[in-house]
């Protein structure tokens, strides 16, 4: 047998009148205020014809600094190993530059790449940013494996987000710290810095810095371990 139908209505719940039980001044409520709303102006883009064009802080691609012709980059591997979906692969070489290093090859595969920013965070000298573009179309896997000549971008195109990252990272700079210039040593962000250093104030030190002798520094020293002699 079919069951009893049950009122489940709170006492004090307010009752319906005649029109609104049709649902028809609702209805024609809603027609008004989607009429109203068509005629209002549009905020959309006529997509592709018009493009957004992202804040600073927008998260697009991530893409490699090239300064003077040669990445920024060098190739310390601290944005592979903190890529949480292991979309950055690289092999460092050596060169003859201050920087001692910069990557042999250097692949993100964008297929794998979830846009989290934390290659950025992590490079210690803002080599690797996350760029305005987020347009990206694949014919295949392998197109989506950039590796140097489609992640090298002029500073002078980046430097919006590089003047964010400053303010971003760095808000105190210059307000409530004050940095010894040899601290600066083998720091690549500031090239035109660097060049200063060694021409206005001497620094000999940034011609050798990549002429380590064979013996470690620490070799003689001991933290935690067995104690050296002497």
């Amino acid at each position: 047998m079919p069951g009893k139908p049950v009122n489940l209505a709170s006492p004090n719940e307010r009752k319906l009148n005649f029109w609104e039980r049709l649902y028809l001044p609702a209805v024609v409520q809603g027609l008004a205020y989607t009429w109203r709303k068509m005629r209002s102006p549009r905020y959309t883009f006529q997509y592709p014809d018009e493009l957004w064009y992202p804040p600073d802080s927008y998260r697009g691609r991530p893409v490699l600094v090239e300064e003077n012709g040669r990445p920024r980059c060098v190739a310390c591997g601290l944005c592979a190993r903190a890529c949480p979906p292991l979309a950055i692969s690289m092999q460092a070489k050596e060169v003859d530059d201050v920087k001692e290093r910069e990557p042999a090859w250097f692949e993100i595969n964008m297929l794998r790449c979830i846009y989290c920013g934390y290659c950025e965070e992590v490079c210690p000298e803002e080599a690797i940013v996350m760029s305005k573009e987020y347009d990206l179309t694949f014919q295949s896997r392998d197109e989506a494996i950039f590796g140097l000549e489609k992640l090298l971008v002029p500073a002078e195109r980046l430097k919006d987000r590089l003047e964010w990252l400053k303010r971003y990272k760095n808000p105190q700079y210059g307000q409530h710290w004050e940095f010894r210039k040899e601290n600066n040593l083998h720091s690549l962000k500031d090239r035109p810095f660097l060049k200063w250093l060694l021409e206005e104030e001497g620094m000999e030190e940034l011609k050798s810095t990549h002429l380590r002798p064979e013996e470690p520094v620490a070799a003689k020293r001991s933290w935690g371990g067995v104690r050296a002699e002497g």
